[in-house]
């Protein structure tokens, strides 16, 4: 039986990943091992070490990261220890198993100045604290791990707290909202993130890939898909970035290019908006 060992497992990928798992975890093919920050301190390298010496997976798949980007500015230490040296530490612990690790990434890695997708290749340069410790991260697992896939993925939404949840939220009580337009990226659903892992998982076909949803728009343009999907009459004010300040610099231009994808595999996500349909009529908001 393999067995797959799961951090931040009650994060909205965590989740997901359980339920593209499900059947053949049910059927007995695949032992899953969820974790979060209660069951193991991924900063910690003897807890993971320890942790992972006992259990013996076949796969680590990181899923835990401190993803508050405007808390990450202030709150430098702890991001740092969890998006960095928790992969280092799954990292080292992973080569002692002779296990593979999945590590989860993101497009905050480059700087939004680009004027086409980003590809795997290309130079990374965050302007954030998210960023710069989620590269560090990627750095450690390229530096440590023996076998890894490296996967950035962008706008991610799922079974928990993100921006659909938020903006439906919002057009209970407001008659229209204002969302910035001038930061392009790609909405990408947990569920279709967690399809394409189990993709790659069983292969060697190890190094950095980029796992968004196909296509790219704007907050300001999600938002108003979400509103159309949802049937609400809720108006979508497009607004600019220096209307909208946040302590955290948000890169304008993070779409991403599954270049790695397209060109080593048969496998293809599904376009933002199809995944968006799929996950407004999930139940799940």
């Amino acid at each position: 039986m393999k067995k797959i060992l799961i951090t931040g497992c009650n994060g909205q990928l965590g989740r997901a990943v359980n339920q593209v798992y499900a059947k053949e975890a049910a059927s007995g093919a695949v032992e899953l091992i969820n974790t979060d920050v209660c069951d193991l301190d991924i900063t910690s390298v003897e807890d993971v070490l320890a942790t992972v010496e006992e259990i013996k997976p076949h796969v680590i798949m990181n899923c835990a990261a401190h993803t508050n980007v405007n808390k990450c500015e202030t709150d430098w230490d702890n991001a740092y220890r969890i998006n960095a040296i928790g992969a280092r530490n799954l990292s080292l612990a992973a080569n002692e198993v002779h296990a593979k690790l999945i590590h989860v990434s993101t497009d905050y890695v480059f700087d939004g100045n680009a004027n086409r997708p980003y590809t795997e290749f290309d130079e990374t340069a965050p302007c954030g604290a998210y960023g710069k410790t989620k590269l560090e991260g990627e750095r450690f697992v390229k530096q440590f791990a023996d076998r890894f896939f490296i996967v950035r993925t962008a706008w991610l939404y799922g079974d928990g707290n993100n921006f659909v949840r938020t903006m439906l939220r919002l057009s209970e009580t407001n008659e229209e909202v204002s969302v910035v337009s001038d930061q392009f990226g790609t909405p990408t659903s947990a569920m279709e993130l967690a399809r394409m892992l189990h993709f790659i998982e069983p292969t060697e076909n190890y190094g950095v890939f980029h796992g968004t949803c196909e296509g790219s728009c704007s907050w300001a343009d999600f938002a108003a898909e979400v509103f159309r999907l949802a049937g609400k009459n809720t108006r979508v004010n497009y607004i600019t970035t220096a209307e909208y300040p946040t302590p955290a610099k948000r890169p304008a231009y993070s779409v991403l290019d599954n270049y790695m994808l397209r060109l080593t595999t048969s496998y293809q996500m599904a376009d933002w908006k199809e995944a968006l349909i799929e996950y407004m009529s999930s139940g799940l908001v």
